[in-house]
């Protein structure tokens, strides 16, 4: 029903900023809510932003809460996640996911998910 392919990953140097992309490809009509969670090394995953369908709701885990901006272009059906002030402990995989319906704060939330872009943040 839904793939998503993650890009914009990298290294970059702490209190820099970095963009993911994250492209859809729905086969099925809905109204998908979008989100960004993370996998560090050793780490449960964790949920870090979510966007409801129409774009007028975010909602962002604590510890990035100020610095990312999660953003979608559903003409291009592009979500996106702007991160600044990056900080070692932003390394990690993320991942983009995707569930027809309510937009959630926990990674269990979502039963679509891409495989993941690496951000690794140098001190």
């Amino acid at each position: 029903q839904l793939q998503l392919v993650e890009s914009g990953g990298g290294v970059v140097p702490a209190g820099g900023s970095l963009e993911l992309s994250c492209a859809a490809s729905i086969r099925t009509r809905g109204s998908w809510a979008m989100a960004w969670i993370r996998e560090a090394p050793g780490k449960e995953r964790e949920f870090i932003a979510a966007i409801t369908w129409s774009g007028f709701t975010t909602y962002y885990g604590a510890s990035v809460k100020g610095r990312f901006t999660i953003s979608r272009d559903n003409e291009k059906n592009m979500v996106y996640l702007q991160m600044n002030s990056l900080k070692a402990d932003d390394t990690a995989v993320y991942y983009c996911a995707a569930q027809d319906g309510t937009a959630t704060m926990t990674a269990g939330g979502y039963n679509y998910w891409g495989k993941g872009t690496r951000v690794t943040v140098s001190a």
